[in-house]
């Protein structure tokens, strides 16, 4: 090969990496849901909360735009003669929140430093995550009960979400999309606490 087709070649390297890189999302499923399951920490006001809830995630294509929602439930624990949390006592103040995050932007993680470089959680065992999407922005609706949260009762809310859907990508017998997580800013993470809430992805389509 002649000195003009290598530089021909290697001046079409960057496409090629673009186009696949673009293929690659546009295979991707656009469609997911799945289910939310944890506990807020106990150092928020009526905590430690029980969260269980539904989910849906939208993307639009390749606009690089995604919608989301959830509907949880949620409820704590009574006290004992002492005042603390006495796990015999569940289902306490139970209440519902439905929550949307609407035009929110994503971004595409191709492994485990680029997911903890944006903001999201890695999981350690029983493997690590190396492939997912991160969408985050202002909330469009958050909700207490079907009114206006208290904690954040503005129209449109104040408080910031970060969603992320990970899952581990090349590896024979693994699920692409498995993990999800919810990090909510103030004032909501008041609330729910400032932590990631985990849930399982259980169709991505």
């Amino acid at each position: 090969m002649n000195l003009k087709s290598w530089i021909s070649l290697l001046r079409s390297l960057p496409l090629v990496v673009f186009v696949s890189g673009a293929a690659a999302i546009a295979q991707s499923p656009t469609h997911f849901n799945g289910l939310i399951n944890d506990y807020s920490p106990s150092t928020v006001k009526g905590g430690p909360w029980e969260m269980h809830g539904t989910w849906t995630l939208n993307l639009r294509g390749q606009s690089g735009i995604a919608d989301f929602s959830t509907d949880m439930t949620m409820s704590d624990y009574g006290k004992t003669g002492t005042g603390a949390v006495d796990p015999t006592q569940p289902g306490q103040t139970a209440h519902v929140h439905h929550i949307l995050l609407s035009d929110a932007t994503v971004l595409w993680m191709a492994n485990e430093a680029e997911i903890s470089a944006a903001g999201c959680p890695t999981f350690a065992a029983p493997t690590d995550n190396n492939f997912g999407f991160r969408i985050t922005g202002p909330l469009t609706l958050i909700t207490g009960n079907g009114q206006p949260a208290p904690f954040d009762n503005t129209v449109p809310p104040q408080s910031q979400l970060t969603v992320c859907v990970t899952g581990v990508r090349g590896e024979a017998g693994t699920v692409t999309y498995s993990n999800i997580t919810l990090t909510f800013g103030a004032p909501a993470s008041s609330h729910f606490g400032s932590q990631a809430i985990h849930g399982v992805v259980n169709y991505a389509n």
